[in-house]
């Protein structure tokens, strides 16, 4: 780590969290200087909400992460307590790798990766204004007047901004628990035009270990698989269990009866929450029908003694949350080690950005995580290593770094930001991803290591290991592509195991990755013409214009729904139009005909 008194950098990255990492740690390996500029080292790789990453769709975010050389996967690897696939099931197009982590170790790990990078310097302070000359950025200006000059600057401030916390009828300001929020960003953000938006989220109390009756509780362990987020291969082992208990009529009467004191029934809260993770409160309320809902109880750490009631986040007083809390399978007993909280906080609205996330506004800024509206760390990491090669990129006077929506979820996620914009927090679902079929977690090395080769995010020796190994799939792929038929006929009565009894039968021994991914090969190809297609299609006139003065109601066969969405968003191309949710293909044909005739 470089410690010089300089206060001149190629790049300023703003904020140590998942985007702030991602996109330090990408201009680095591109040999760009970089300074991490966070309020403390504690700040640093911090996991302040659920003690997991991946998932259905951020797995996938984090497998891209992987390809393109990140360190989230490496972190992951060296901090994991548990390891799950979900979603096994279904096709490997749904699944998704989830880790449980060591909050401690992760974030421990992720001090140790960036500080041992020679070419990124960590300053502890707070940034108050960013420093323009016509129209570009030239550095930042810190609340103790001090002055850094740099050519780019990323912004990654989290929940930061103005950041106000809610418990109960409490308010407080705040980052996050027991940090400082920053005010002064903000502000200068909406003098410099930039338009602001306030989002808010939550998280549930943590609970004493010693205090909760896991007997009474269902288990849960780690799957048996061979391969983690990295590339290499990892000798799996499970750490610690997690446990899942329910919610019950009596939960629910007790949150029911206390809702006068929730600031998000008291309207107290401006900023609008996640739709798919809502607080408690919130959730039994939109469905009330539900007598119960599934809590997920996962450890902080291997060593701690913290516990995580994944599915509880609320905002009620502390004694409520005791209250309620004793009212579940297990939790007779608890002892709140943290209250939970809300957060709630200012964001750019994503639509300002391009699609390299550099600011439309100012030349020169990114930014990138939950100031652009999203939530999560998978997420927040995706967009900062996106975030830190196209700034060095363009120090470097290379071309732009764009993945688009057909070949990575990373690519859907911007694509939809910066398309859409957000009128609540953004997460990732496999659902969003138009051609999942083609974008699974087996593929991800193959689908976009040559980008990590050409922008210097990985060494040539293993790019080269990574291509040696996709050309030995694709020659298996080809030698078995005959059993394609009876493999999908396996798979659909759920006998997995004689799926992989025949590829090992035909090839041979081979890595777990490479089996998968020529499993998932075979069951998919009869699917395959129809899907590249689709993406022919979507090639060919996304970028067809629409006519401003078009208009969306007079289109027989559309429904009533679409029509309504498509004037309510007056999308401008057919590209735009395609992601406004609930489009349908046929829809994206019907409007491709309409135009095509009024041309």
């Amino acid at each position: 780590m470089n410690n010089n008194d300089n206060n001149k950098y190629e790049l300023i990255v703003i904020g140590g969290g998942h985007a702030g990492i991602e996109a330090a740690a990408a201009a680095a390996r591109m040999g760009i200087t970089v300074s991490l500029i966070t309020i403390s080292e504690n700040n640093i790789g911090h996991m302040p909400c659920n003690p997991a990453i991946g998932g259905i769709g951020k797995g996938h975010i984090v497998f891209e992460i992987s390809a393109l050389g990140g360190v989230m996967p490496e972190i992951c690897s060296e901090s994991y307590l548990q390891v799950n696939m979900l979603n096994m099931s279904k096709g490997p197009a749904v699944q998704g790798l989830r880790l449980q982590i060591d909050k401690a170790e992760y974030k421990k790990k992720a001090f140790e990766v960036i500080k041992n990078y020679k070419n990124i310097t960590l300053i502890y302070t707070k940034v108050e204004t960013l420093l323009i000359d016509n129209n570009k950025i030239i550095g930042i200006k810190t609340i103790d007047e001090k002055i850094y000059y740099s050519k780019s600057v990323v912004i990654t401030a989290g929940t930061f901004l103005n950041g106000l916390m809610h418990i109960g009828l409490v308010q407080k300001d705040g980052g996050r628990i027991a940090e400082e929020n920053v005010t002064g960003l903000s502000k200068n953000l909406k003098e410099l035009g930039f338009q602001l938006g306030r989002l808010k989220t939550g998280t549930p109390a943590r609970i004493d270990g010693n205090s909760i009756n896991f007997s009474l509780m269902e288990e849960q362990q780690s799957h048996t698989i061979e391969n983690l987020f990295e590339y290499k291969k990892i000798a799996v082992t499970h750490k610690k269990s997690c446990f899942i208990t329910h919610t019950n009529k009596n939960t629910h009467d007790v949150i029911l009866a206390h809702a006068h004191l929730s600031p998000i029934y008291r309207g107290e809260i401006q900023g609008i929450a996640p739709r798919y993770c809502p607080s408690i409160e919130d959730k039994i309320k939109r469905f009330s029908h539900k007598e119960s809902h599934h809590v997920f109880v996962e450890p902080e750490g291997l060593m701690s003694n913290e516990w995580y009631p994944n599915g509880l986040s609320t905002s009620l007083p502390a004694d409520v949350q005791e209250l309620f809390l004793r009212t579940i399978k297990g939790f007779e007993s608890i002892v709140i080690t943290k209250p939970g909280y809300a957060i709630e906080y200012d964001f750019v609205h994503p639509n300002q950005l391009k699609h390299t996330l550099e600011s439309k506004i100012i030349d020169n800024l990114f930014f990138a995580g939950q100031i652009n509206g999203t939530t999560g760390y998978e997420e927040a990491a995706g967009q900062g290593i996106i975030a830190g090669i196209n700034a060095a990129a363009k120090i470097l006077n290379k071309s732009p770094f764009i993945l688009s929506r057909n070949e990575s979820y990373i690519g859907i996620m911007i694509d939809d930001l910066i398309s859409l914009g957000v009128d609540e927090p953004y997460r990732m679902f496999t659902s969003r991803a138009e051609r999942r079929l083609l974008l699974r977690q087996d593929n991800t090395f193959y689908r976009l290591s040559h980008y990590a080769y050409n922008y210097k995010l990985i060494s040539d020796s293993q790019y080269q290991i990574i291509e040696n190994e996709y050309q030995i799939a694709t020659d298996n792929i080809k030698t078995l592509s005959h059993l394609s038929k009876k493999i999908s006929q396996y798979f659909s009565t759920g006998n997995h195991d004689a799926v992989k009894k025949i590829i090992l039968e035909n090839i041979g021994n081979c890595s777990y990755r490479m089996q998968e991914y020529i499993i998932a090969e075979l069951l998919y190809a009869p699917y395959y013409p129809r899907e590249l297609l689709e993406v022919k299609k979507m090639e060919e006139y996304k970028n067809l214009l629409i006519p401003a003065s078009f208009n969306f109601d007079k289109i027989p066969g559309l429904s009533i729904e679409l029509q309504q969405k498509l004037s309510q968003y007056r999308p401008t191309t057919i590209a735009q139009a395609a992601l406004i949710r609930g489009i349908t293909p046929a829809a994206i044909s019907l409007l491709i005909f309409k135009i095509r005739s009024h041309m």
